[in-house]
């Protein structure tokens, strides 16, 4: 487990303080209610969430909220409210003493007005706080107080967080719970990729997956991934005949790979990014027939060595073949693309040939006047496949977001707007499919998004893209899936964490007569990376 940092959800002016003190401007938090029936008030129970929410596990889970409830400054113009039950005593008795110390258990079933915002204690993008010395010198400026306890954190463990049953963070409650495998084989480690790391060993016929470790992008991060991965091969008690990682060099997962290879005298695999999401499915589903992947994410090394974020892929074992991607959108800027969607969105006015318009479309960004110069030399613009930065130029286009304070805001507000008016129908000739000189099957999404330039009511505009992408991505797939004689699509990635995404895709293809899979036991995004890591390794070691 962890320190959690704790305040009143109900007072704005506390959680806007716990914001700036925790340098987290915008990244919703999570609230930790008494029970059931003082969730009610706020957000909307579906089917499965109130048993997700009194199991054992105690996560996180994503309800829809109520119209018209706002709590300020919780989770901002988002769809969802991330909620929680009390997991510990100590954390019942927090409620006890606001309700009075009322004799007896039946308030435990009545509505309590305290409503408590939980959160992670660290300060902004480091490990969680575990150690008594350590919370008072690392929440220093941050907690006003502190519950300090005797009985030592062994393990760091942040809140698991889960939605419609699919896991966004796997972690306490669930780690390190086995994945079974359809068949036994050496041991391999596999070490995931940058963002929101996981590692996974293998011992027979299972895979342990550990806690979610974060974003290496620390020195503290770093540590705590080294620390963990050593504490996983130790908990296991198994020694590695081979070694995974992303095939991007330059990850800290990636060179700690190369290293232990080399003290160990093992072999090192360098699996491709998004075949490793489709894999992570298929070692999870127990299937060994190829199939076909469909790979949605913000951005992973291809083996051409260009950016890839939507890719249709044929996987048999340790082969893949790339069978079609999105259409390449420039990224003004390379990586900064990613955190200022205002760039995506001028990427699509000059690819429609509007490029005067960016520097006034965008006149708040100081840079927005240079932009076009770039595009038009295509200096520090490569090219992407992404479907994230599709999201971006979306969000871009419509007002929804121009700058991000965190990792895939702008997507999840403009699925926010598109929830507000959904269903609606898809923009007419919304897509186009064509085949490159190789072979290969393009998505075109030029056309939904040069509709969003100038579109009205914004929440229309993102829900009918929404039910543009759904409509394209399907037939893309199901033309794939033809050409290759294939009856199943791996649906795996980021973007799949997108609720209207995942769910009416998810209908379309079924629809269709298409068998679907996807990640059940691990979060569709980068915390499944190593087990698909590991079982690409598996059939390597196979071959």
């Amino acid at each position: 487990g962890g320190f959690h940092l704790v305040c009143d959800a109900t007072r704005p002016e506390t959680v806007r303080a716990l914001r700036r003190r925790k340098q987290r401007e915008e990244k919703p938090f999570a609230l930790l209610c008494a029970n059931l029936a003082s969730i009610e008030a706020w957000a909307e129970l579906g089917d499965g969430d109130a048993a997700l929410l009194e199991s054992p596990e105690r996560p996180i889970v994503l309800l829809k909220k109520k119209s018209g409830r706002e709590l300020a400054a919780v989770a901002d113009g988002l769809a969802d409210l991330g909620v929680m039950l009390p997991a510990t005593p100590i954390q019942y008795l927090l409620f006890h003493e606001a309700a009075g110390r009322p004799a007896g258990v039946a308030w435990l079933g009545q509505a309590q007005a305290l409503l408590l915002l939980a959160t992670s204690a660290n300060p902004g993008g480091e490990p969680l706080v575990t150690d008594n010395a350590e919370a008072q010198s690392r929440l220093a400026g941050i907690a006003d107080a502190y519950l300090l306890h005797d009985r030592d954190i062994v393990v760091r463990c942040d809140d698991s967080v889960l939605r419609g049953g699919r896991f966004i963070r796997r972690a306490r409650g669930y780690t390190p719970r086995a994945i079974k495998l359809a068949r036994a084989g050496p041991s391999v480690l596999g070490l995931g990729g940058w963002f929101k790391n996981t590692v996974c060993v293998t011992r027979g016929d299972e895979a342990f997956v550990s806690q979610h470790l974060g974003d290496l992008d620390s020195a503290a991060g770093c540590h705590y991934f080294e620390e963990s991965v050593a504490r996983l091969l130790d908990l296991i008690g198994v020694a590695p005949t081979m070694v995974a990682c992303d095939l991007h060099p330059d990850f800290h997962s990636s060179r700690c790979a190369e290293q232990l290879a080399a003290e160990r005298g093992i072999p090192l695999l360098a699996v491709q990014h998004h075949h490793a999401h489709i894999a992570a499915v298929l070692a999870e589903q127990r299937r060994e027939a190829p199939a076909l992947g469909l790979a949605v994410d913000g951005v992973g090394l291809g083996s051409d060595g260009k950016a890839w974020g939507g890719e249709l892929l044929r996987v048999d074992g340790a082969r893949c073949e790339r069978l079609g991607h999105l259409a390449t959108l420039p990224l003004p800027g390379g990586d900064r693309a990613a955190r200022e969607p205002w760039r995506m969105g001028a990427a699509v006015l000059w690819r429609l040939g509007r490029g005067a318009e960016i520097a006034r479309r965008y006149a708040a960004q100081p840079l927005a006047g240079q932009l076009l110069a770039l595009l038009d030399g295509a200096v520090n613009c490569p090219p992407s496949s992404s479907l994230g930065r599709a999201f971006d130029a979306a969000a871009g286009l419509l007002g929804v977001r121009e700058l991000c304070s965190f990792e895939g805001q702008a997507a999840m507000l403009l699925e926010g707007w598109a929830e507000r008016a959904w269903p609606q129908q898809a923009f007419a000739d919304g897509y186009r499919l064509q085949r490159d000189e190789g072979g290969s099957l393009i998505l075109d999404l030029l056309p939904a998004l040069a509709q969003l330039a100038d579109a009205g009511d914004p929440c229309v505009a993102a829900a009918r893209f929404h039910a543009t992408l759904v409509e394209a991505l399907a037939a893309w797939a199901i033309a794939a899936a033809e050409q290759a004689q294939l009856d199943t699509v791996v649906l795996a990635g980021g973007c799949l964490q997108n609720a209207i995404l995942e769910r009416e895709l998810w209908a379309r293809l079924t629809r269709s007569g298409i068998r679907v899979l996807g990640p059940r036991s691990l979060p569709a995004n980068d915390g499944g990376l190593c087990l698909g890591q590991v079982w690409v390794a598996l059939h390597s070691l196979e071959d």
